[in-house]
């Protein structure tokens, strides 16, 4: 096992996107970096796994704004990764299409605003103008999000109507179209947007960078990860895999040391935090923190979870499709897929592929993932599961796990009615899978929930009550790469100064 040095600069504590862009950013600044994972893989939701020597996505199933000159290529471009990576572009015309029971039409979201409002309106052509108001709409709101645009300022913008105004009730004011409703909102499995809670910026935020442009990563999303690694320790940084930090110590409100699960004692002048802030908390201990702080953590609602089904098909057996499908059993079901019950799940669902580096017409695998509440393998929350740490969950849990894959195939025989015939194996993720690989809350997908009740609840300050630890994930402000990768700027710029930093992103990938 690789020895690590005792003492360094900034202590990174997982690998996740938002770590791993804030310890390259570190690393360019001179500074000295060790990152510690718990898992053999670094990335957290870019990690990939293989069955049937078939590679598999964890969590990032395509991106967004990576054509030159977008946000996402630029910042890329900055962390100097764009070179290495093998992208597909996805369909210009239909990169997602919105689908429907007893529905054949294939409702296509396109790349580009004018592109995406042409292929709308040959669907809805009496809605023109509020599919031009919505294009509008999202552009405007994602502009006061100044570094979503890399400028400086505050990461979510000063306009308090985006936080006060759900993405469900813009949509319903631009239209009486309820297809259409349910069409422009029909990928919120993105953010598992909730009726009532989800601000229009959080779907904003999400669905632009898409339209913008959609790529999925040949062979898998940990090729981002791997340049990341790679350049880390170009600019003298070190990655340390299979070093979970079991204890972060805490002495007169700073940081001490952390210890790993290998008793190693590693200290730092600065601690950022890639993993949950409400496991970080519970880490460094609750009394360490003001009461109403660590309660105001404690008590965030975090997102639902999923169930998903990976397949790996037949050889030559289903063809390659080269889009996302997002489906739902019925109109009324885009905002309410959560709250499905045991007979009618699931409700709604996502189908992506993924690609190879020298793609022909044939598939080799497929993943549909949709909404699972943790309640369903709570029974099972004592167990943990991971490539570092094996243990078996009994009989019961195998048998739930397939009862859900049968019926979730059934589910997607009405999609695709030959998708049966063309498995060749089946494997599958719950909600304890997403906890016990990427460390969040009963397995949530996104973190907490934004709600526009109380907009200001769940933004959570990279700055803690700890003079010398900093958060960084998608818990501060939007996950997704982008999301995640801006976290990583924004915890950088507390420490290095936030104008400092931006200027030298903007300058280093002015074109």
């Amino acid at each position: 096992m690789a020895k690590i040095k005792s003492h360094y600069d900034i202590v990174i504590i997982g690998s996740g996107m938002g770590g791993l862009v804030a310890a390259n950013i570190m690393a360019r600044e001179g500074k000295t970096v060790c990152v510690l994972e718990k898992n053999n893989q670094f990335g957290g939701n870019l990690q990939t796994f293989v069955r049937d020597r078939t590679i598999f996505d964890t969590g990032v199933h395509y991106v967004g704004g990576l054509s030159k000159g977008q946000n996402l290529y630029r910042y890329f471009d900055y962390l100097d990764i764009l070179d290495g990576l093998e992208l597909k572009k996805l369909d210009e015309n239909a990169y997602d299409v919105i689908t429907f029971d007893n529905d054949d039409i294939e409702y296509p979201h396109g790349q580009g605003y004018e592109n995406f409002k042409k292929q709308l309106v040959k669907y809805f052509p009496e809605e023109e103008k509020a599919i031009e108001a919505y294009c509008i709409k999202l552009q405007e709101i994602c502009r006061k999000f100044p570094l979503y645009n890399l400028e400086a300022g505050k990461p979510y913008g000063n306009d308090p109507e985006l936080f006060e105004q759900s993405a469900k009730d813009y949509i319903d004011s631009i239209t009486n179209n309820k297809k259409l409703r349910a069409v422009l909102a029909g990928s919120n499995l993105l953010y598992a947007g909730i009726a009532d809670k989800t601000p229009i910026y959080v779907h904003a935020l999400s669905i632009n960078s898409y339209i913008q442009s959609s790529f999925r990563c040949a062979n898998g999303g940990s090729q981002i990860t791997k340049l990341l690694v790679k350049r880390l320790k170009e600019k003298g940084g070190e990655a340390y895999n299979h070093q979970e930090v079991v204890k972060i110590n805490c002495i007169d409100k700073k940081i001490t040391s952390v210890i790993t699960s290998h008793g190693q004692e590693i200290t730092g002048d600065k601690y950022i935090s890639n993993i949950e802030p409400k496991v970080t908390l519970k880490m460094v201990g609750a009394e360490h923190f003001r009461k109403s702080y660590n309660s105001r953590i404690q008590n965030l609602e975090s997102t639902v979870s999923a169930f998903s089904i990976h397949i790996v098909l037949k050889p030559k057996s289903f063809k390659y499709i080269n889009k996302n499908y997002y489906h739902f059993t019925n109109c009324e079901k885009v905002w309410t897929g959560h709250e499905y019950t045991q007979k009618t799940w699931p409700e709604t669902y996502m189908v992506s592929m993924g690609v190879r580096k020298n793609q022909d017409e044939w598939g080799d695998q497929l993943t549909a993932i949709t909404y699972m509440r943790y309640d369903e393998v709570e029974q099972w929350e004592d167990t943990f599961n991971t490539v570092a740490q094996k243990s078996d969950r009994g009989e019961a849990y195998e048998k739930f796990k397939n009862d859900k894959a049968e019926a979730f195939l059934t589910a997607l025989e009405k999609k695709f009615p030959n998708i049966r015939e063309c498995v060749q194996s089946l494997h599958t993720s719950t909600p304890l899978s997403y906890r016990d690989y990427i460390g969040c809350t009963r397995g949530s997908m996104y973190g907490y929930v934004k709600d526009i009740k109380d907009p200001l609840l769940s933004f959570i300050s990279p700055r803690t009550k700890i003079e010398n630890l900093y958060f960084t994930g998608q818990s501060l402000n939007m996950h997704g790469i982008l999301g995640v990768t801006i976290s990583g700027v924004v915890t950088c710029s507390e420490i290095l100064g936030g104008e400092y930093l931006i200027e030298k992103i903007i300058q280093r990938t002015k074109k």
